[in-house]
């Protein structure tokens, strides 16, 4: 029986994005691949779009929530519900077409021998398209810093393209993961090493996005760079 994968992608306001994607990732791959959005209630209508192309297509997936209640919380409801309903491969993916939906074979073929994959922009140098210098150097600086204040062996914990067996996600409490944005990567793939699972890193181009906004601000980038050491302390007092 051949495996079947989830792809979980987060939105708010991305309904531009949403109405190429969705019927691009659809038409490329087998039956084997879902696909499911995680709308905080945008204003725009994504949530409701997604709505009536379930009502042709039982490969797509919605999870409406009342607000804007962040990427952590986004992706815990949807590793909950791709749990539940025993898919196989847990994606996470961007809406806005910064992940290159074509490197998913790549993914599946290496999650076959491996707990994690992680599609890593600093692996093989920097391989990121179009961003700004500053968001840039903020970025490579925070992995290189994650790296050396937990000691995971991680080149980019805080990407957000990946693949997870769902018995991996199934041995982790994700009502106790309250982080979101870049720390929510880290503290994600930093509970995946810390249970002795194989994370296996791959290569991946970062393009950043052409239509929509970043969800960046101050607030995510502080509450990463606190994570780290509550992170390396939690590991050292075997409070995780």
């Amino acid at each position: 029986m051949k495996k079947r994968s989830l792809i979980i992608t987060p939105t708010y306001n991305e309904m531009s994005n949403i109405q190429k994607l969705i019927p691009e990732i659809l038409s490329m791959y087998e039956d084997e691949i879902h696909i499911l959005i995680v709308d905080d209630n945008s204003p725009d209508g994504t949530g409701e779009y997604v709505k009536e192309l379930m009502k042709t297509n039982s490969r797509i997936h919605l999870i409406q929530r009342a607000a804007k209640l962040g990427l952590g919380t986004a992706y815990c409801a949807g590793f909950k519900y791709a749990i539940e309903k025993n898919f196989d491969y847990i994606f996470e993916m961007d809406a806005d077409f910064s992940h290159d939906y074509k490197e998913i074979p790549n993914f599946l073929r290496e999650i076959e021998n491996n707990d994690l994959v992680i599609g890593s922009r600093y692996l093989t140098g920097v391989n990121v398209i179009n961003w700004p210098m500053q968001r840039l150097l903020l970025s490579y600086s925070a992995n290189k810093y994650t790296r050396l204040v937990t000691g995971m062996p991680v080149c980019d914990a805080t990407g957000g393209f990946k693949c997870f067996r769902k018995e991996v996600l199934q041995s982790i409490d994700l009502d106790k993961i309250k982080s979101n944005g870049y720390a929510f990567q880290i503290e994600i793939n930093f509970k995946v090493w810390k249970k002795g699972f194989k994370i296996k890193e791959i290569p991946i181009i970062f393009y950043d996005r052409t239509s929509g906004s970043s969800k960046m601000s101050k607030k995510i980038v502080r509450e990463a760079a606190l994570l780290v050491w509550k992170l390396r302390l939690s590991s050292i007092f075997k409070l995780l």
